[in-house]
């Protein structure tokens, strides 16, 4: 519905309910979760405990490198939820946005050790430790909480087109010589399940995916 054709008391009420800067996601808009499995992000309703999810899709076991020098694996996420992203250091672009989006991620769920964030730079060639450690200081990223990851450039940007879905125009056949540049944050669950997919660039679904990810925290409580 388009705003010229609300009633004036409804109008009212959504400019005294919708504050400049207030969060405005506060709960889930669902009591659990739905789960994804290809690029059209189409929900599956399914029990967390559905025999459908034994043969689910789930990201793939991967090797990669941290800001630190230290391997991440997917063994080092057992049990954990987490949110990963695509980006690059030396982007002009959406980039810096998208760290200080993963920046308010990381401030929120500091003290909880179930959360984790993933952020792979899509030039790995580029990206070395060296360079992730100078990023890292500079956007006070916290390697406890937030790895930047590099590596083998095939193996992200498979994980991102096949694995995430995370481009828009997924079923369009690429190579990975074809650049990799998407704002989607994708949220994980601990099973490595997609639970959801979120505008990196913009507030109320990043508010949205806090939400969300308090709401998938009470699967495994």
């Amino acid at each position: 519905m388009r705003t010229k054709y609300l009633t004036p008391l409804l109008l009212l009420l959504v400019v005294s309910c919708s504050k400049p800067g207030e969060n405005q996601a506060q709960n889930s808009r669902v009591e659990t979760l739905p789960f994804y499995k290809e690029a059209t992000f189409t929900p599956d309703w399914l029990e967390p405990d559905s025999e459908e999810l034994q043969d689910y899709h789930k990201i793939p076991a991967f090797n990669l490198i941290n800001q630190l020098g230290d391997t991440v694996t997917e063994a080092s996420l057992t049990g954990k939820i987490y949110v990963s992203d695509f980006f690059f250091t030396t982007c002009p672009g959406i980039c810096p946005k998208m760290t200080t989006n993963m920046g308010l991620l990381q401030e929120e769920f500091l003290e909880d050790d179930d959360i984790m964030l993933l952020s792979h730079s899509v030039t790995p060639e580029i990206d070395n430790v060296i360079m992730l450690q100078n990023y890292a200081e500079a956007k006070g990223v916290k390697a406890e909480k937030w790895h930047l990851l590099t590596g083998d450039r095939k193996t992200i940007y498979d994980l991102g087109r096949k694995s995430y879905f995370v481009e828009e125009d997924q079923g369009v056949d690429k190579t990975e010589d074809e650049f990799l540049h998407t704002e989607n944050f994708v949220l994980i669950d601990q099973n490595r399940h997609i639970r959801g997919i979120y505008n990196g660039l913009n507030k109320a679904s990043v508010s949205q995916l806090i939400a969300d990810i308090k709401t998938l925290k009470k699967e495994i409580l």
